[in-house]
């Protein structure tokens, strides 16, 4: 499709790429210089909230805070 023919049909050209499925090539002068395509089909997002679930796994008692003797800190 020509530059001049895409710009005044801008907004029929894009819902035809989106409706068919399939890209439109721009050319200006006989050569391309754009491809419209139709957007990639319907990912499903995953939440970021629980994306690390069941990576991790704890060793012992992860509650009750360590005996004071096992603070580097106070070595």
């Amino acid at each position: 499709m020509a530059l001049a023919q895409f710009e005044a049909s801008c907004h029929a050209s894009l819902e035809k790429v989106r409706q068919t499925g399939q890209s439109i090539l721009v050319t200006e002068a006989g050569k391309p210089v754009a491809q419209i395509l139709p957007p990639p089909s319907e990912i499903r997002q995953e939440s970021r909230f629980g994306c690390m679930r069941d990576t991790v796994e704890f060793i012992g008692d992860i509650v009750s805070p360590l005996p004071s003797e096992d603070w580097e800190a106070l070595r």
